[in-house]
């Protein structure tokens, strides 16, 4: 009997692009399927999901499913993937994808975003590099007729990693590697509290079977005493060099020992090392008589609802996948969506997953040097960030007594999640390198009135076993406050010359970077002020120029959308209720922007576009509508982000009031203002690392000054300057530059700053309208300038 065969729909206009998840699952996938959907119908698409991966296109029929707006509704803070994953033996054979090449032709999908690991972009690119041949066979064997795959010659192929691994090469996160992180160090922090209370030795088994990023990352993030990672195995001697290390710690004091080790750890000869074979070394009686458990944290690690790095991840990759489907040409190489350092890009997808594979390849031929080398270069940052931070035979590693500093350390500004961990870092880098490290406790009025006091005094020597423990603590530990050196310039200056301070260390936000160009001006009058100055930025409001991160804004932005899930909850199970929620951030929308694409916010007002009685009225029209459309759904609840300076006269309970009163009883409106709850208790991983990695770095720009003369030091324009990210890179920039060219000194903020384009997706993405944001005539309004450098930047072009 002749097979029985549907035609494929007339092709309307737009595109239909498929999106599908495969391989492990990983926080944040749901995510960027909800990101694909509804771009897609954005661009006036046509969306399509499959179920179960590679197992759903094979079966086809209702495994294929076109998606509605209000179906991926929700699913930004689900964990996992809610249109599942499986293993497919079929597809891996020809006739497998000849039968998915078929049911896509019935559906007529000419477009499919995959969001998966490695292996899953692999068979992708295999099945678009077969697919002018799977057409030739579907019309050879009576499948199809010719006519019915001419709109189908050409398949496009887009990847997106979903790995909490963090294990392809070209990219900086994976969609769920920070969430898994954060998981990681969650029992980590747990389990420390109960290894110091005892004087225990943990050994913690974290995933990875060929790709320490996890194990390295949480061993930075939470002070571990040594780890095992597949790519950087330890030397031949591993077992004396740990116990040396861990037996040094403990005899500085240190009274708890933790060991990361990844599930694919191994020797250099390749083989394995155990959990268990590093808990019989630490405990045997002739070793180190450790009192020593072990913990293998499993699948804990793939679960939950995703922070709100992956969030942001899966939702900005998701978006520009679907403009990279719309791009593209037959010629065009399918592109898989990559994050370099603060900025996504595309990059072609077979190069990705060819220098995978090579990093795996070799560590089988144990090529080590060339393993990390196939990893990016912010991985062998924190290796080496890492080893310094808790080296203890620093023969090898102190300077010269000439070329030794006393660097002052001084918190400024509000407490942001990270500064203990960047002057952790800072003390041990300086303590292995032979520096002083000096505490500048309570920030500058700390320094200027309490310098002598007695018996304690506000400059006070930092040692290891002190700062050992401030990894994963919030605020600050040696004070921070938001007072500027310019109120006492001349006490502050007696201060550094009595104190012999050679180079300054400043972790803060906008005050910090306001201080050190007083400082810096202020070199004109005292010579004590002529030393290397370096600030690290960090403040949740992400404000300071010269930088696109800011250490504490991830910490706040976790802390944010926890409050927001909870508020949507109660949202949801009153059906129809609209929360207007304040944020932090000063004049910077940057919070509330990002908290926005993280949650699904209807809309985010910021200081910088400002709010006028237009944007009210066209929001309370959006509202009923979306009221209305959305009888008998669930989820139904809704939320406004309103930054805290957004405007003087619209309160954010005010806001909630008129939204109210013009619903008629139709819905409800609540304000909520979570306040302080924002500044984060335990700093995020990110935030942890990130700090490690820029203390380090700082110090050893500081370190280029060692034995410069006072004059040559003030000569040089990078003698004051701000470490950040920008763009696709981290960089030091000259204080005096930025404050010149690029601060908006009144706003306390960067003149152009990189997430305003971000404003637009998080609207594309909730639906809401443009007139929504018509400025009336004299309102606040963004640059077009700005916007496209923004747009630029954050969104990425291809590369």
């Amino acid at each position: 009997m002749a097979q029985i065969h549907l035609a494929p729909p007339a092709m309307p206009a737009g595109k239909r692009i498929a999106v599908m998840t495969s391989g492990g699952d990983s926080p944040g996938m749901s995510g960027a399927v909800r990101a694909v959907v509804r771009k897609t119908l954005d661009s006036g698409g046509i969306s399509y999901a499959v179920y179960e991966g590679y197992q759903g296109l094979v079966d086809g029929g209702d495994m294929i499913k076109e998606m509605r707006w209000e179906d991926v509704r929700g699913w930004l803070s689900a964990g996992g993937t809610l249109i599942g994953t499986a293993r497919c033996m079929a597809f891996m054979e020809r006739a497998g994808r000849l039968t998915a090449a078929n049911n896509m032709i019935e559906k007529g999908i000419d477009a499919l975003i995959i969001c998966g690991g490695d292996g899953s972009l692999t068979g992708a690119d295999k099945f678009r590099a077969e697919w002018p041949s799977l057409m030739d066979d579907l019309v050879s064997t009576g499948r199809r007729k010719k006519h019915e795959v001419e709109h189908h010659r050409h398949l496009n192929i887009v990847g997106l990693v979903g790995s909490i691994d963090n294990d392809l090469s070209g990219t900086d996160a994976t969609i769920g590697c920070y969430s898994s992180l954060e998981r990681i160090c969650q029992s980590i922090d747990c389990i420390d509290a109960t290894a110091f209370s005892h004087k225990r030795a943990f050994v913690i088994e974290v995933m990875g079977r060929h790709c320490g990023w996890l194990a390295l990352m949480a061993g930075v993030s939470c002070g571990a005493d040594f780890i095992f990672c597949p790519e950087n195995p330890p030397s031949e001697n591993w077992q004396e060099d740990m116990c040396s290390i861990i037996k040094k710690h403990r005899e500085m004091g240190k009274r708890k020992t933790i060991v990361v080790v990844a599930e694919g750890a191994h020797d250099r000869q390749l083989n394995p090392i155990s959990p268990n074979m590093v808990k019989d070394l630490l405990s045997r009686k002739d070793g180190l008589a450790l009192d020593t458990r072990v913990t293998t944290l499993g699948h804990v690690q793939r679960g939950g609802s995703p922070c709100a790095y992956d969030r942001m991840l899966a939702t900005l990759q998701g978006v520009e996948a679907v403009k990279a489907v719309l791009d593209s040409t037959p010629d065009t190489p399918s592109p898989v969506i990559c994050m370099v350092e603060n900025k996504i890009v595309r990059k072609p997808l077979v190069d990705a997953i060819a220098k995978t594979k090579e990093v795996a390849a070799n560590i089988a031929r144990k090529d080590f040097e060339a393993a990390l080398k196939g990893r990016d270069a912010e991985f062998e940052e924190y290796l080496e960030a890492f080893n310094i931070t808790t080296a203890t035979d620093k023969s090898g590693m102190l300077l010269a007594p000439e070329k030794r500093m006393r660097v002052g350390i001084i918190h400024v500004g509000a407490p942001a999640g990270g500064m203990n961990a960047a002057t952790r870092a800072a003390v041990a880098y300086c303590l292995t390198r032979g520096h002083t490290p000096v505490g500048l406790y309570n920030g500058f009025p700390g320094l200027c009135r309490h310098h002598d006091d007695k018996p304690l005094g506000s400059v006070r020597i930092l040692d290891w076993l002190e700062a050992e423990t401030w990894a994963s603590r919030g605020g600050s530990e040696i004070g921070t406050n938001r007072d500027l050196p310019g109120e006492d310039m001349e006490t502050t200056a007696y201060c550094f010359e009595k104190y012999e301070i050679d180079a300054l260390f400043v972790v803060g936000g906008f005050e910090a970077f306001t201080a050190v160009s007083q400082l810096r001006i202020a070199r004109e009058k005292y010579d004590s002020m002529k030393i290397p100055m370096v600030v690290l930025p960090a403040t949740i409001s992400n404000n300071v120029p010269g930088t696109e991160y800011s250490i504490g804004s991830d910490t706040c932005l976790n802390a944010l959308i926890n409050y927001c899930d909870a508020i949507k909850q109660s949202a949801n199970a009153s059906r129809r209720r609209v929360f207007v929620v304040e944020t932090q951030g000063g004049a910077s929308g940057y919070i509330a922007t990002i908290a926005g694409l993280a949650i699904g916010a209807l809309a985010v007002y910021t200081p910088e576009e400002g709010i006028n009685l237009n944007m009210i009225v066209e929001d309370i029209k959006f509202l009923k509508d979306s009221f209305a459309k959305d009888k008998g759904h669930s989820g139904t609840g809704k939320i406004i982000l309103r930054n805290e300076k957004a405007s003087k006269v619209y309160t954010t309970e005010l806001i909630a009031n008129i939204i109210r009163d013009e619903a008629n009883g139709r819905f409800d409106a609540r304000h909520a203002i979570p306040g302080h709850v924002q500044q984060g208790g335990i700093p995020s991983p990110m935030d942890r690392v990130r700090a490690v990695r820029f203390g380090v770095k700082s110090m050893q720009h500081l370190e280029k000054f060692a034995g410069k003369s006072k004059q040559e030091i003030a000569d040089d324009p990078m003698s004051a300057s701000v470490i950040g990210i920008r763009g696709a890179r981290v960089k030091f920039s000259s204080m005096e530059k930025i404050e010149r060219e690029e601060t908006d000194w009144k706003d306390r903020r960067p003149k152009e700053e990189f997430w305003m384009s971000l404003i637009d997706v998080v609207d594309t993405l909730s639906g809401r309208p443009k007139e929504c944001r018509t400025p009336m005539p004299g309102s606040p309004a963004v640059s077009p300038e700005a916007k496209i450098n923004g747009a630029l930047r954050a969104n990425g072009s291809s590369e």
